[in-house]
């Protein structure tokens, strides 16, 4: 197994990143990452008006997987992730939804023990590992890594955890796939721009995928599978979910539109992942035995 140190990250998905490792398809990877603050936030001293803006969001990589090439897939499975013991929450005027009522900027220093972030006296909850930020380059520009899109990036999807298998679509030779953005754990929408943030490693299993071709990531834990879609309008993200759900059953199965419209108003579940990046993020959810009877097995 790869072991790749935290040492060298970028801040943007771009096919001009130089990849600092090549690796065969099928092979894993253990990757370390900073926090979303590039561990800027030590202790309760360190003030996020202090801090270098510029160094947010940092993702570990790019990774060039050998013989992935453009309208391949990229299945990575996350087989693993360990955190550090204490995690950083934030938040403040003009950041996120209730960023209007407040008047500074504002950051905690949390520790987590046995399992459990120490939230305050009175209040802690169980950890629940997911990446904030994880995909591939996209085929033009850059993308920073705050940000988003059919490419992966930041889509703080709580579905991304351990156990999971995500899939990305390649749009360049090798994928150039990385991740960071560690969160201990992280409510759906991340209403206050954080979760608990934290730096960790990620061990990843890698794959590539000829015989199928994605518009947006996709993702898949053992109970559901979920279609990614990022947009201005949550309301759009939402839509494009869907769509690329409904697309997925298209084409596996005879059902029509109307049988298909009926099955996931019964059985699927519009989510939202997050509501605060520059685009947002929404899911849709339909349960693994759907589609397994109908043979959607990547």
């Amino acid at each position: 197994m790869y072991r790749l140190t935290n040492e060298k990250c970028i801040f943007s998905f771009s096919k001009l990143n130089e990849p600092i490792l090549y690796v065969n398809a099928g092979e894993e990877v253990e990757i370390e990452t900073l926090d979303c603050f590039s561990n800027q936030i030590k202790t309760n001293d360190d003030k996020l008006e202090t801090m270098d803006w510029n160094k947010v969001n940092p993702a570990t990589g790019p990774i060039f997987v050998n013989g992935a090439k453009e309208n391949d897939t990229l299945e990575v499975t996350i087989k693993k992730i360990d955190i550090e013991n204490k995690g950083v929450v934030a938040t403040g005027k003009d950041l996120g939804v209730l960023g209007d009522m407040m008047d500074d900027l504002y950051s905690k220093v949390v520790e987590i023990n046995d399992g459990k972030v120490i939230f305050n006296e009175k209040l802690s909850f169980p950890v629940k590992p997911m990446i904030g930020v994880i995909g591939v380059a996209p085929k033009e520009g850059e993308i920073n890594c705050g940000t988003p899109g059919s490419h992966g990036g930041n889509m703080d999807t709580t579905l991304i955890g351990e156990g999971s298998k995500l899939y990305l679509p390649v749009f360049v030779d090798g994928a150039l796939f990385a991740l960071g953005d560690l969160h201990a754990v992280m409510g759906d929408g991340e209403i206050g721009v954080s979760g608990v943030e934290v730096s960790g490693a990620v061990t990843v299993g890698l794959k590539v995928l000829k015989n199928l071709k994605l518009n947006n990531p996709i993702v898949k834990t053992n109970e559901v599978t979920a279609t990614i879609a990022s947009n201005e309008s949550i309301e759009k993200a939402i839509e494009t979910a869907v769509k690329d759900m409904a697309e997925l059953f298209q084409n596996y199965t005879d059902l029509s539109i109307e049988e298909i419209s009926t099955l996931f108003s019964i059985t699927g579940n519009v989510q939202i992942s997050q509501v605060v990046d520059p685009l947002k993020t929404a899911r849709f959810s339909m349960p693994n035995w759907i589609l397994e009877l109908y043979g959607i097995i990547f």
